[in-house]
């Protein structure tokens, strides 16, 4: 069955104008070496009963590490979008003011996994092994590809 997950994506504004997105690259051997597709929105699964907003701040603070900017408008709805595997993304857009994050100070959560597949060992990876800001055409390019559309609805929003 199709897991949810709820996300935020923080973006920022440029000095000259433009627009930049925090995404997360995955952790884990698996993602080490690859980059196109091996980034994301920061995000996460539901807890049970969990209502999604609340569970994308949560999410994003535990892959980040930090505490979030508070918001100065309510978050950007940004909608749902459904991964290859069926995985739906709920997500929501969130600007961080300047100066914004250190992003040398980011330590994400923790997950263990399987490594080699099925070989019954077990290691603890970083759920996100580093962040960066990418304008929006890198951000598509690199972003896992149904997560591209919240870019869109992000430059969408704010009528870029």
């Amino acid at each position: 069955m199709a897991t949810t997950s709820a996300g935020l994506l923080l973006y920022r504004t440029t000095p000259d104008g433009g627009l930049e997105v925090l995404l997360g690259h995955m952790g884990g051997p698996f993602w080490a070496r690859k980059d196109e597709g091996a980034w994301s929105v920061l995000k996460g699964e539901l807890d049970p009963d969990e209502e999604p907003h609340a569970a994308a701040l949560r999410e994003a603070a535990e892959e980040l590490g930090l505490p979030l900017p508070p918001p100065g408008v309510p978050d950007l709805d940004l909608g749902e979008v459904r991964q290859r595997s069926g995985k739906r993304v709920l997500a929501w857009a969130r600007e961080w003011p300047p100066p914004g994050p250190a992003l040398d100070q980011v330590r994400s959560n923790t997950v263990e996994i399987e490594w080699p597949p099925r070989s019954g060992r077990r290691i603890e990876v970083p759920e996100i092994d580093r962040v960066a800001w990418f304008a929006p055409d890198d951000a598509r390019r690199l972003v896992v590809s149904a997560q591209a559309a919240l870019v869109d609805r992000l430059e969408a929003a704010l009528d870029r």
